[in-house]
């Protein structure tokens, strides 16, 4: 990790040297709800289109549970933004989304071109392996450093749009609570970027368009503290197919209700294929008098052909053949006009943000939000341990946690995560091995009190004890604002970098370059299951305490994910 965040940050501050040397195009701002070009006070409109070859964004799942972080950095290949931007223009596009970028990989040429061609560009925070994995969902270091290294490698191009902290996280009622855990990455990237002050640069979310859940989704995330909450809302929306109409679409009904948002709202991703070529009869929707007082544009999914059939145009080698979508999108887009305001004629009149949905059997993600990951806490807590886990092979990993969770009093407490009724432990946030740790010695300590400490830490010689450190500066503040049960609020904002952390068990395959080892839906989850009652046979190594009949499914099931996305054969060390 400490690699991949040295070269990250070498790339990051070449980029900041050298973009004078580079095409400046006048920055987008946010005022109200709607973009400005910042010079002259126009109203921007997104003409979009998703960029980026193999990766379908388009209904797939967020996060990979596979630790695969194979992609293709569409900003990497100078030779490809070459050959694509002259199609980008014909479309006469201002703006591509790109789903996954190498922040170890250098962007300058690419959005350099992107720049002279007048195109910005908006870019999700995660890939394929490092992301918010909506069935186990987390924001730990990992994914923390992931984010912010996408920023710093992006943020000082004017041609940089915004970032998407998540897409799709939440796609129906049964994983909501995912959406806590996506509010607070918007939370920190909002807070990173004036951390390391770059110039103001938005962060929202993409969603899908769930009937039972879209208005909570848009409410949750713009509701409260504006620190926390989305700068723009991206929308995901295919209801326009064929020859569908502003009623048939509901693209009325979803107008009407964001007429009152008080961010910029716009279709992260539109175009339906149910009909075939896609003829675009929507562009003239979303661009007319009906929908420009309150979208802001949107994003055509997508310009390459993949298997999913939502191509613009056939790309081989340096060869680009145009497909009927392509001649059908240009001809709608070269017909619109949209009317917007200039920004000095306009004093936003949707100023609230929308009330916090109620918690209940469609929502289940409380307002309270995850702790900010903060590797150092981290780092300072597992140093201070007395007993840690001893190279565990992966697939005994979530045994050994549903074990230690349901023995004695409170002992997971403080890498508890549970979204529903906005409780976190302070650790919930560290990397499997840090967490493990946490509960190991919880354990052990509880049985060193009680005069069983012989044996204590063994488990069958999956832990052993190691000589603590005793925390001093920092490290003593960090653990006191976290509590002796791990449950305290940590105040002490992160450093930037997550260095490669105690025991990081991890790593995600990848062909990327980018040597992260996040373990996106790792080790926050709910499951401190205090056990109900004991009555099996003992268990070797654990003094004086039967192991549970019961420890709990959904703990269980919990920490087998664990296991499982941190790499089949890793070794805890």
């Amino acid at each position: 990790m400490k690699s991949f965040t040295a070269v990250a940050t070498a790339v990051a501050s070449a980029a900041l040297f050298l973009k004078t040397a580079y095409a400046d195009v006048d920055p987008i701002v946010i005022k109200g709800s709607k973009f400005f070009y910042q010079s002259n006070g126009t109203q921007f409109f997104i003409k979009g289109v998703a960029y980026q070859q193999d990766y379908l964004g388009n209904g797939t799942t967020s996060g990979s549970t596979s630790g695969s972080d194979s992609y293709i950095d569409p900003l990497a290949d100078t030779s490809s933004c070459k050959r694509d931007i002259p199609y980008l223009q014909e479309l006469q596009t201002n703006t591509i989304r790109v789903y996954a970028l190498d922040p170890t990989k250098d962007h300058d040429e690419c959005m350099s071109m992107l720049a002279d061609a007048g195109i910005y560009v908006i870019a999700d925070l995660s890939s394929p392996g490092n992301s918010i994995v909506r069935d186990s969902p987390t924001w730990n270091d990992d994914l923390y450093d992931r984010y912010t290294s996408v920023i710093d490698a992006m943020a000082n191009y004017t041609n940089t749009l915004g970032f998407f902290a998540g897409n799709e996280v939440s796609n129906n009622k049964s994983n909501t609570d995912a959406s806590a855990f996506a509010k607070a990455a918007v939370r920190d990237m909002k807070a990173y970027i004036k951390q390391k002050d770059y110039r103001t640069i938005g962060v929202g979310y993409a969603t899908n368009d769930d009937p039972d859940i879209r208005v909570d989704m848009a409410d949750y995330f713009d509701c409260g503290d504006r620190a926390d909450a989305i700068d723009f809302w991206g929308y995901n929306i295919y209801s326009w197919c064929g020859n569908s109409s502003y009623t048939k679409s509901g693209y009325d009904q979803r107008t009407k209700e964001f007429s009152t948002f008080n961010v910029p709202v716009f279709f992260a991703e539109y175009g339906c294929n149910e009909v075939q070529p896609r003829t675009f009869t929507e562009v003239q929707a979303l661009y007319g008098p009906q929908m420009t007082p309150v979208w802001s544009g949107g994003i055509v999914y997508m310009y390459f052909q993949e298997v999913n059939d939502y191509g613009l145009v056939s790309v081989s080698g340096d060869s680009v053949s145009t497909l009927a979508d392509f001649n059908y999108l240009s001809s709608q887009i070269a017909q619109i006009d949209p009317t917007g305001v200039n920004s000095k004629d306009y004093t936003p009149t949707n100023t609230a943000a929308q009330a916090c949905p109620t918690v209940n059997s469609d929502w289940q993600a409380s307002s309270e939000l995850p702790p900010t990951p903060n590797q150092q806490l981290c780092e300072c807590m597992y140093n201070a341990l007395t007993c840690i886990p001893d190279r565990i092979p992966s697939d005994e990993i979530g045994d050994l946690f549903g074990i230690v969770c349901g023995l004695g009093q409170g002992t997971c407490d403080g890498i508890n995560a549970n979204a529903t009724v906005g409780e976190y432990g302070a650790y919930g946030m560290c990397n499997p091995t840090q967490q493990l740790g946490w509960a190991l010695n919880n354990y052990y300590e509880q049985q060193v009190a009680a005069g069983n400490g012989a044996s204590a830490c063994d488990f069958s010689g999956s832990a052993r004890t190691q000589s603590p450190t005793s925390p001093t500066g920092t490290c003593a503040t960090l653990i006191s604002q976290a509590g002796n049960e791990g449950t305290g609020t940590v105040t002490s904002q992160p450093s930037r970098t997550a260095g490669a952390g105690s025991g990081s068990g991890s790593g995600s395959g990848s062909g990327s370059g980018s040597g992260s080892s996040a373990s996106s839906g790792s080790g926050s989850g709910s499951g401190s299951g205090s056990g109900g009652s004991s009555s099996s046979s003992s268990s070797a190594g654990i003094p004086g305490v039967s192991t549970p009949s019961h420890i709990g499914l959904a703990s269980v099931a919990l920490y087998l994910s664990i296991a499982f996305v941190s790499g089949a054969g890793m070794i805890l060390l």
